[in-house]
């Protein structure tokens, strides 16, 4: 058993590694600021003790993991130093682990934590998986087969990671405050493909991933056009979810149900089924895995109040909020669709502004919540006015919570919340305000 101290415990990486290694057997325990985050209930439920910052908490023995959020300069970091104990930052760890154990590691511009949990579903199912994803979920059997966790791009943090397996669910610019453009993004998801050790399982429909090539692993792919190595056929919508054939090199794999809508949805989730053929699961099991998928938290998370849906969704890039659209269209087919959308940082906002702009005016009706900055930057050189003035149709601007005896007269519509900044704060208290439990 080894010691380990966690500085932004609260972070959700930081709080879903801590509970894998909790899980495995080890003492850990973490510090952070001393609001509350959803993330720590989880630690909570385990008894993993969570401090207030203080070079107090370092001592001898203990490993130290330094979250993304901080730097060298922490008082807590220092101290580490000064003792001379193993520092490793949280990417450094999560490789670690990823080479330990035979491993999928889930990537792509958009979609990574929806298909870790599909993965995540499937492979626990099966065989003995520990799992960490983006919503702060963490957990292990105590000796995994399988190891299947989320891959972030940002920063080129996963160029830490040597994985048995990734998939790459797209490639797109994002994160333009590192990223100078698409082939920037480019060059670092091929990086991270030449460091995959069995498979790298790729969508086939999506045009950079499919240039994707590797030094180290085979190159398989998946999606709805003809040629990919495992191709969706036969998609079909029902009261329950979507309904969907495999097939592998022209051979039927199996017919799938899920209980999913979105296009983007179906894609990922024949993503999960071919890394799992890869490994070996048997297609019936998967059939009947995939069935009990549940969402992350976050990602479509849906609140009924009279003849209207109400959603939480993570969605932040236009890409994303076309596919949060497309699910609303296909599921709820008989009501319209409301946009409430909060763009998360100025940088992004700015460099793909008129992206936005065409992506929300897929809405039948749009609001938006001003920009949500970072403790990166907490301004920039555009403004929610520009956005607003940019979308080609009629565009309200809301604020706080003042503006939800409007939006309460809405009715027949799918009311999408929208964004990765607080947002889902003003969903929430929208939802008390409609005294929806």
């Amino acid at each position: 058993m080894e010691k380990f101290h966690f500085i932004g415990i609260k972070g959700s990486g930081m709080s879903a590694l801590a509970q894998v290694l909790h899980d495995l057997g080890h003492l850990v325990q973490g510090s952070d600021v001393d609001t509350y985050f959803f993330t720590q209930k989880k630690l909570e439920d385990r008894n993993i003790k969570i401090l207030s910052h203080s070079e107090k908490n370092i001592e001898e023995g203990f490993t130290v993991v330094l979250g993304n959020a901080f730097n060298e300069e922490h008082i807590e970091y220092i101290k580490a130093k000064e003792l001379g104990l193993t520092i490793y930052t949280y990417s450094q760890l999560l490789g670690i682990l990823s080479e330990k154990i035979k491993s999928v590691a889930v990537t792509g511009a958009h979609g990574k934590t929806t298909t870790t949990t599909m993965a995540t579903t499937v492979f626990k199912d099966n065989i003995g998986t520990a799992y960490l994803i983006g919503d702060g979920s963490g957990f292990s059997v105590k000796d995994p087969d399988m190891f299947v966790f989320e891959a972030c791009e940002y920063r080129r943090h996963f160029l830490k990671y040597k994985p048995t397996y990734a998939i790459v669910t797209n490639i797109d610019f994002d994160h333009p405050d590192y990223f100078s453009d698409e082939r920037d993004v480019f060059d670092a998801f091929q990086s991270f493909a030449n460091q995959v050790k069995e498979a790298v399982v790729f969508c086939g429909d999506d045009r950079l991933a499919s240039e994707l090539t590797s030094k180290s692993a085979k190159l398989v792919s998946y999606g709805f056009n003809d040629g990919n190595d495992y191709q969706i056929k036969n998609l079909r919508s029902n009261s329950e979810g979507s309904n969907f054939d495999i097939y592998r090199k022209d051979e039927l794999l199996g017919n799938f149900q899920m209980p999913i809508f979105g296009l983007h949805e179906v894609s990922n989730a024949a993503a999960v089924i071919a890394v799992g053929d890869l490994a070996g699961l048997e297609a019936e099991a998967m059939k009947k895995s995939v069935l009990t998928y549940q969402k992350a938290a976050r990602r479509y998370t849906e609140y009924t109040y009279k003849d209207n849906i109400i959603v939480d969704d993570y969605a932040h890039h236009p890409r994303e909020i076309v596919a949060t659209l497309d699910t609303s269209r296909r599921k709820y087919s008989d009501k319209e669709v409301v946009a409430i959308f909060q763009p998360h940082t100025f940088t992004r906002t700015e460099a793909l502004l008129t992206d936005f702009a065409e992506a929300l005016e897929g809405a039948d009706k749009i609001y938006l919540y001003p920009i949500f900055g970072s403790a990166r930057e907490e301004k920039g050189n555009v403004s929610i006015e520009d956005l607003a003035e940019a979308i080609g149709k009629p565009t309200s601007l809301v604020t706080g919570t003042e503006d939800f005896e409007e939006l309460a007269k809405i009715e027949n519509s799918v009311i999408l919340f929208m964004g990765a900044g607080d947002i889902n704060k003003y969903q929430r208290k929208f939802l008390d305000y409609l005294e929806v439990k």
